[in-house]
């Protein structure tokens, strides 16, 4: 008979006491995934790949160390859990490092009002395979579309389960479908590529292949004849696609393990303006069918809803039990963790205050600008938040689109960049940040 992943976590908690520990926490994973790859109308790969693996942390007063292991036997148990106490008495000691107290751990564990996991069956690789080759000739039937580089469609299933000698032990499932399509337009050097993908925790609730393909062949086929953009200062136009990296950029710099280190641009900023006033960034952990959803945290802490920002003004940093502990303050609830590495802070489920105009009311607002829709790698400074990316989309005369750009680089300070923002009304609600299009005013824009 298989062991449940509460059974596991239970074994290794026992294995940790009788190797000495203090106090221990435990983590199982079971992981379950199917992927298809067609390209040219034939199947170009196949994969399935299903495991669970086990994670154990170990405390001596305030020194910690981590181990993991894919064999479940009761031998690797016990040799991992000599292994990290062992560890554990050789590793500095750590002032945040501890589990939390019963007092704090949730009640509320059931995860079922959430609607994470799927009930309907794995779909048959033929299912799938038929979901990529469906949105690849959707793609391919978009004039000037010359060719597909990938189309994909796959499935995946997780279950864990936390358990911890401080009396917490609950564990919940998710899963995910998802569909994607890169198509190419041009021949030669002059070829431009883009992609359009969905994935949702419910299959039912996944759009068509076929408008999925569409659309990576529409946006490929709108990049053709990419040019440089002039250099100045220009306001520029995230669009909402990749907007959420935007925000992404403030939530690394208040994630406490940044703050704690002194290495974050935002970490004189608690109580002052980050976004301009009237907007806020709200995180909501319980959103049903979303992706970044949970019951409880990686440390077994209730999970809710809060302003990360309120009117503009930062409310609070991104903490995990460690990070609250080294800045004197609470746990936010924000700790996650793999099985082979302790908790740390992340956010989940984001919600930035949309605005009232339309993408296209913000392009006309512009003027003379740049539409961005693809990111291409990055250099930001995360002491002083200076921020340089390099960039492809559209160049934007007299408040409508010109021309496709690329080799494009963008330029200025984070923490000027958040203040000016402007929100469009486009924000997709099935994504676990939730940020529409962003206007940002006098980027530098680095061109022809």
């Amino acid at each position: 008979m298989t062991d449940t992943l509460e059974t596991l976590s239970d074994r290794l908690l026992a294995a940790a006491r009788r190797a000495g520990a203090d106090s221990a926490d435990a983590v199982a994973v079971r992981d379950a995934s199917l992927s298809i790859d067609v390209r040219g109308a034939a199947l170009e790969q196949a994969e399935r790949a299903e495991g669970t693996e086990i994670g154990l942390r170990v405390l001596i007063g305030r020194r910690q160390a981590c181990v993991s292991a894919s064999d479940l036997s009761d031998r690797t148990m016990t040799e991992m859990a000599e292994r990290a106490v062992a560890m554990a008495r050789e590793a500095p000691e750590d002032p945040g490092a501890g589990l939390a107290d019963p007092a704090q751990l949730a009640r509320d564990t059931d995860a079922r009002v959430l609607e994470l996991a799927d009930p309907s069956a794995e779909p048959s690789p033929g299912r799938l395979e038929e979901q990529a080759r469906a949105a690849e000739a959707a793609a391919m039937g978009v004039e000037g579309v010359s060719q597909v580089q990938a189309s994909a469609a796959s499935w995946g299933r997780r279950e864990l389960h936390l358990a911890g000698t401080n009396g917490f032990s609950a564990g919940f499932a998710r899963t995910s479908s998802s569909i994607s399509c890169v198509a190419i337009s041009g021949e030669g050097s002059a070829m431009e590529r883009d992609y359009a993908g969905e994935s949702r925790a419910f299959a039912a609730d996944l759009p068509g292949p076929e408008g999925i393909g569409r659309l990576a062949g529409e946006r490929a086929a709108a990049m053709r004849g990419a040019r440089r953009a002039r250099t100045g200062a220009y306001p520029v136009l995230y669009d909402e696609r990749i907007s959420a990296g935007l925000i992404g950029h403030l939530l690394s710099a208040i994630n406490g393990t940044a703050v704690a280190r002194g290495a974050s641009w935002a970490r004189g900023l608690m109580g002052e303006e980050v976004l301009p006033r009237g907007l806020s960034l709200s995180e909501d952990p319980h959103r049903p069918r979303i992706a970044g959803s949970r019951p409880f945290d990686a440390e077994g802490l209730p999970t809710g809803p809060r302003d990360i920002v309120a009117g503009g003004v930062l409310q609070g940093w991104v903490l995990d039990l460690a990070t609250a502990r080294k800045l004197s303050l609470e746990s936010t609830a924000n700790a996650v963790r793999g099985p082979s590495a302790p908790p740390s802070p992340a956010a989940t489920n984001v919600t930035l205050t949309p605005g009232t105009a339309t993408r296209e009311d913000l392009i006309a607002q512009m003027g003379t600008g740049l539409l961005v829709t693809s990111l291409i790698g990055a250099t930001i400074n995360p002491n002083t938040g200076d921020y340089s990316r390099g960039v492809s989309g559209f160049w934007v005369e007299g408040g409508e689109i010109a021309h496709p750009v690329t080799e494009v680089t963008v330029a200025g300070n984070l923490r000027d960049m958040l203040r000016r923002i402007t929100p469009a009304n486009d924000a997709r609600d099935h994504l676990s940040r939730r940020v529409p299009s962003l206007l940002v005013e006098g980027l530098t824009l680095a061109g022809e």
